[in-house]
């Protein structure tokens, strides 16, 4: 039986997949493996959703099951993924859960959960709560049980004064400094958990903003919208005569930009600058980025040469993050936008990422086309095959063969990846070459033999 968990919580067709009484027995088996016995006084819990109308019924049901475990619940209604993250940390809540499926499309949800101190779950306490999911025990009674209280202003509030004084902080003059004062900018809020923290706290630090899909109805989140559709975006900052561009998705945990041209800068250019930038002012931890197989090698060629190393986890920001954690780095992600800057974030902030970017661009003295441009991307190809026995991809003998055939031809022009999906049996086939022709015929030579001698 396939884990109920994956790469990022509990995800599928809201009211299918993911019904009101998964969410309760969710709730009900993560107070009984995330609270804490020892806390004294009464234990509490924060939830915090995005836009879609299916949040809703399951915020009431997770907490639900959480207040009859005899946690206090404090519903911080739409807020960012990350914001409940920050939350649980400074609030020293013993866990949070955020309602959200990210990028998906709104009929879809999902739920994943923080522990204390506003980081994710390791894949052993996710399955602790699997364990549980759905067995009796003996629940409080009486005063025992928890009450819900809800309070989205103040959430909201706490957390945007948190991103704002990331790059703005207070003078000594106690008065608010305005660093990206003279930036105008378009922010693509995908109709999303951050439709109000990005606008305010990009305006709070002193830009121009420009905001497009900001007006969440409940079923138009990332429709044709955010970092997963960025063409009106694009449309939009050329014909503002925007200095850049920044896209979010559903739940606000990654960002990618755009240039005043309307061309897109993706996570690993982002991740570029933001480790330059680091390393300049001697934040960056050992001079090393984290990132996953999936950062172009482009990338890691670029960093070599400004002194900076990589380090390469598998996919998922949460690897990242257990990486940075083993080995005190201080910035990593992925290539798909989410950013952590440990500085400031347990887990990927899509805002964060915004104003970090934006701040470095003033500061910079340099356009973000400049600034992207040294962390040239090499020409990738990626195929996916269907039907083949993905977990025999590390260890057929042809297949491993043309692995070393493939990467030998490149040498250290290029490279060559196999990745087994996570949730069908499916090969993710990617090439990276100096020339797209070269990573084409390669991705395709190489794809062609694991079709031919993985296929179920």
């Amino acid at each position: 039986m396939p884990r109920m968990f994956g790469t990022d919580g509990v995800r599928g067709l809201a009211n299918r997949d993911l019904t009101a009484q998964l969410a309760l027995d969710l709730g009900d088996a993560a107070v009984r493996v995330l609270g804490d016995e020892q806390t004294e006084g009464r234990r509490r819990a924060l939830v915090g959703r995005d836009t879609r109308v299916s949040g809703d019924f399951l915020a009431a049901a997770l907490s639900a099951g959480m207040s009859a475990g005899g946690f206090d619940v404090i519903d911080a209604g739409i807020i960012p993924t990350p914001g409940v993250a920050y939350l649980t940390s400074v609030l020293n809540v013993e866990m949070g859960a955020v309602i959200s499926a990210s990028h998906n499309p709104m009929p879809d949800n999902g739920i994943k959960f923080f522990a204390r101190g506003g980081f994710k779950l390791p894949d052993a306490k996710e399955d602790d709560i699997e364990a549980v999911l759905g067995q009796e025990w003996n629940r409080p009674t009486g005063a025992g049980v928890g009450r819900i209280s809800h309070d989205t202003d103040t959430a909201t509030k706490l957390y945007i004064d948190h991103l704002v004084a990331a790059v703005a902080p207070i003078d000594e003059h106690k008065t608010q400094t305005k660093p990206l004062k003279g930036l105008k900018i378009v922010a693509d809020c995908a109709n999303g958990a951050t439709s109000v923290v990005a606008p305010e706290a990009l305006r709070r630090a002193g830009a121009d903003v420009i905001v497009i899909n900001a007006s969440p109805d409940g079923y138009n989140i990332n429709k044709h919208a955010g970092s997963t559709h960025p063409e009106q975006l694009q449309a939009m900052v050329k014909a503002s005569d925007a200095v850049m561009g920044v896209a979010f998705d559903g739940d606000a945990d990654r960002c990618l930009a755009v240039d005043e041209d309307g061309n897109m800068v993706n996570g690993d250019q982002i991740m570029g600058i933001l480790a330059r930038a680091k390393k300049r002012e001697g934040k960056l931890n050992h001079d090393t980025l984290v990132v996953t197989v999936m950062s172009n090698l482009g990338l890691k060629l670029a960093l070599k040469d400004m002194g900076i190393k990589t380090v390469q986890t598998s996919v998922g920001d949460r690897y990242v993050l257990e990486e940075m954690l083993k080995h005190d780095y201080s910035l990593g992600g992925e290539q798909s936008g989410h950013v952590i800057n440990r500085e400031f974030a347990t887990t990927g902030d899509g805002t964060l990422t915004a104003l970090t970017l934006s701040l470095e661009v003033m500061r910079s003295g340099k356009s973000l086309k400049e600034l992207a441009a040294d962390f040239p991307q090499l020409p990738q190809q990626l195929v996916n095959v269907p039907n083949v026995d993905k977990m025999a991809a590390t260890t057929n003998a042809k297949v491993q063969a043309a692995v070393e055939r493939e990467s030998k031809l490149l040498g250290d022009s290029g490279r060559v990846l196999l990745r087994p999906s996570g949730t069908e049996p499916l090969v993710r086939v990617m090439a990276e070459a100096a020339t797209q022709e070269q990573a084409d015929e390669v991705c395709n030579r190489l794809a062609q033999v694991v079709a031919d001698e993985l296929a179920l």
